[in-house]
């Protein structure tokens, strides 16, 4: 599926939440690689990177930039983690025997 236009993320220096997820399902990424408007090359990395200063984020006004995410199983667990743990904490919910 694609939600942003080839040509929009061509323009864009491209983040991603993990290189390998977004280039196996990402049709954002797949579909301008498939056009040759963009190669591997131009992600410019993943968002930890940016978040650890490995690599710079935005670095001007003027610069496009593209952050695909894919998710990850760990998101959904610590969202559904913290989910649980704020309504044990009110009393509130059911359980649910699977």
């Amino acid at each position: 599926m694609q939600e942003i236009p080839s040509r929009t993320v061509a323009r864009a220096k491209i983040v991603v939440s993990l290189r390998s997820a977004a280039l196996s399902e990402a049709g954002d990424l797949l579909i301008p690689l498939k056009e040759g408007l963009i190669t591997e090359q131009c992600i410019h990395g993943e968002i930890g990177e940016i978040l650890t200063e490995k690599i710079p984020g935005r670095e001007s006004d003027e610069e496009i930039t593209f952050f695909k995410s894919v998710g990850l199983a760990i998101q959904d667990m610590a969202v559904a983690s913290f989910v649980r743990n704020a309504a044990m904490g009110k009393e509130i919910g059911t359980t649910v025997e699977l």
